[in-house]
């Protein structure tokens, strides 16, 4: 990577590292404690759903289309819970399940029904030999996390502006029997903000799997999460496997985690009609019923699609400054010394940064002594393993604006002086 340091000579580029160093010296001094980890909802997020635990009391009626909601019972939701995320979806209502707060904890159900049980008659997973999932990297890393704790190979598939690389997917899939699945994040993904194209989305909907039992994990976590604008279309993937007529192919997954609370709220998962079938029968073993009292607080606080929209457009006025700011601080510290990219997302919950080649671990390392702390370095690919370490994750939602900005002057003095080391490494 040709950088503004590439210019200068050997002395001007050991003054601008002993100028950068000066500056780190004083954030060290500062005893910072900022973090920026992980995408979660920052106070004032969260604070917008505190009207939703005043939505159910000792007096309501706990009754849901003629479903007793505080006893056993609607193990696979309540008929509201389950309509209402039929609408987040764009599905029918008997294709979808409401369980649990969690839908990675739905992800990881599924991975290990088809371990343990199969999937459509077929053998189960741990029974097949080596088993393969692809991971579209930079990715998330829970994802990965999951079916490496079963032993699946976790293979990365290079993302684009549009989505992952197709053609890779397809000969993988079309050619590898041992090939069992995919992870998708089709709208925001996490970490690069992108959106699926339509013409990605058909390409997985006409996939030839050599595979019978080869599904497709569609995380559709960041559907409603727009902070710009009015949002970008993402081609509904149950019409274009219709279109393309096949049916059993994808697990389309969502959560209220980062709607209302996270930890707290409503997971779902959709699929066709023999997948649902074989989903619920898996379910019915592992729960006798789930938490409906929180479902029911749900639907009374959120009423539909359009309540909804409307709670996330709340969301995106405390979200949008803090993307803003990451635009701005980044733009202004590091576009002159062309040195870095970074995604410019309009939804999610994440910034995709690029440095040159060798320079993420450092990056974050030293962001570390300065009292500012980040994703790992190369958590975005399948075992922590970015093979060019270049990657970071910035995850800004969560510390207040001041704080923010604190924690991206320190990540941008790091990007620069870790950026001047290797060109000055590079003429030893």
């Amino acid at each position: 990577m040709t950088t503004a340091y590439t210019k200068l000579s050997n002395e001007e580029l050991d003054q601008a590292i002993s100028k950068l160093e000066a500056q780190v010296s004083e954030f060290k001094a500062q005893n910072l404690t900022l973090n920026m980890t992980r995408g979660n909802p920052c106070t004032a997020q969260t604070d917008l759903s505190r009207p939703m635990l005043d939505a159910i009391t000792s007096g309501s009626d706990m009754v849901d289309d003629g479903v007793i909601v505080n006893n056993y019972g609607a193990p696979f939701g309540l008929p509201s819970a389950r309509k209402m995320a039929a609408e987040y979806l764009d599905v029918d209502p008997e294709h979808v399940i409401v369980v649990g707060s969690s839908s990675l904890n739905l992800m990881y159900d599924l991975v290990a029904n088809a371990w343990a049980h199969g999937i459509a008659g077929n053998k189960p997973w741990s029974l097949q030999g080596n088993v393969k999932f692809l991971c579209p990297s930079p990715g998330y890393d829970r994802h990965f996390k999951v079916t490496a704790s079963f032993g699946i190979e976790n293979i990365p598939i290079a993302m684009g502006p549009d989505g992952p690389d197709m053609a890779q997917v397809k000969e993988l899939v079309e050619g590898d029997p041992a090939v069992k699945g995919i992870w998708c994040v089709p709208k925001y993904s996490n970490p690069t903000g992108v959106v699926y194209s339509d013409e990605v989305v058909r390409t997985f909907a006409a996939l030839k799997p050599a595979a019978p039992d080869f599904r497709i994990f569609w995380d559709n976590a960041y559907n409603v999460h727009t902070f710009r604008g009015e949002g970008a279309a993402l081609l509904n993937i149950f019409d274009a496997l219709t279109d393309a007529g096949v049916t059993d192919r994808v697990y389309e997954f969502g959560s209220t985690s980062k709607i209302t609370f996270p930890g707290s709220g409503m997971g779902f998962v959709a699929a066709s009609t023999a997948d649902m079938a074989e989903i619920q029968k898996a379910f019915s073993v592992m729960r006798v019923s789930p938490e409906k009292i929180s479902q029911l607080a749900h639907v009374k606080f959120l009423k539909n699609m359009d309540g909804i929209k409307a709670h996330m457009k709340k969301h995106a006025e405390i979200v949008r400054p803090h993307f803003d700011l990451v635009e701005q601080k980044l733009s202004e510290g590091l576009t002159a010394l062309g040195c870095a990219t970074w995604s410019h997302p309009d939804g999610g919950y994440f910034v995709s940064f690029d440095g040159p080649d060798n320079s993420a671990a450092a990056i974050v390392e030293l962001c570390g002594e300065m009292g500012v702390k980040l994703t790992p370095a190369g958590s975005t690919w399948p075992y922590g393993k970015d093979p060019h370490d270049s990657n970071i994750r910035i995850a800004p939602t969560f510390p207040s604006i001041e704080d923010l900005g604190k924690a991206l002057d320190v990540f941008v003095v790091a990007v620069k002086l870790v950026t001047a080391r290797l060109e000055r490494d590079s003429r030893a």
